[in-house]
């Protein structure tokens, strides 16, 4: 890279930085290039089950062969999707998250903003926000977006509010520690449903919802009860062919 495109590139992401007015850790490749270790490790059999909750949700509609990934990150689901026959691409914000995804997806992928997605009405069958909705400061409008966009529908995979991990995350961010939340807004099953709600008034929808996310010693690893650490909810728009 020349020095100029190093200059213009540093300009574009200290413009980032602000993106929204505040900062944000996936503007930070302290964080971002660790991003994928996560999965390795710790959060290893989370990933296992947050993909079985949205992959019973998003199956039931057999008419989404294709599907946008928006905060796609560095593609750690979107390369998931073709397990389960779902021609995916993925969209991002952060150059630093899709600079590493474009290493490891083969498909599609753009940078963009969710507020204001760089594609045709109905380009594809169904949108996916997978632990990103949580950030967005105006949800409505991303929503919105989406259903423009994604023509028959929405899948989240969302950080429960209804979780005991909230709690300790607020604690350590008072301590200057574990900045990946400072700005994420938790939902539960039941806020994201108002906000669903709010933004397709007017429109016929139907809306399924699981939750997993347990400790390994509880009986059951995904159920229908609003607690634990993850949960997916499935929009399905009744008002397309």
């Amino acid at each position: 890279m020349s020095n100029l495109q190093q200059q213009k590139f540093d300009l574009v992401t200290q413009n980032l930085r602000k993106w929204q007015g505040r900062e944000e850790w996936f503007f930070n490749r302290d964080h971002t290039d660790t991003y994928e270790l996560w999965y390795e490790g710790r959060y290893k059999r989370a990933e296992v089950w947050q993909k079985k909750v949205i992959g019973d949700l998003i199956k039931k509609d057999g008419r989404v062969k294709t599907l946008l990934e928006f905060g796609c990150g560095t593609t750690r689901f979107t390369r998931w999707w073709k397990e389960i026959g779902i021609e995916a691409s993925g969209g991002d914000i952060s150059p630093f998250m899709l600079g590493q995804g474009a290493h490891l997806f083969d498909g599609d992928l753009v940078l963009a903003d969710s507020h204001h997605m760089p594609f045709k009405d109905h380009t594809f069958d169904s949108l996916a926000f997978i632990t990103t909705f949580e950030y967005y400061k105006d949800p409505v409008k991303v929503i919105r977006e989406a259903v423009r966009v994604g023509k028959y529908g929405i899948v989240f995979g969302m950080m429960n509010r209804n979780s005991p991990k909230v709690a300790r995350r607020r604690i350590q961010q008072a301590f200057g520690k574990n900045p990946f939340y400072v700005t994420a807004t938790f939902y539960t099953p039941a806020k994201l449903t108002a906000v669903i709600d709010e933004a397709l008034k007017g429109r016929d929808y139907t809306i399924e919802w699981t939750a997993t996310g347990l400790p390994k010693w509880f009986p059951v690893q995904q159920w229908s009860q609003p607690y634990g650490d993850f949960f997916g909810l499935h929009v399905r728009l009744n008002d397309v062919k």
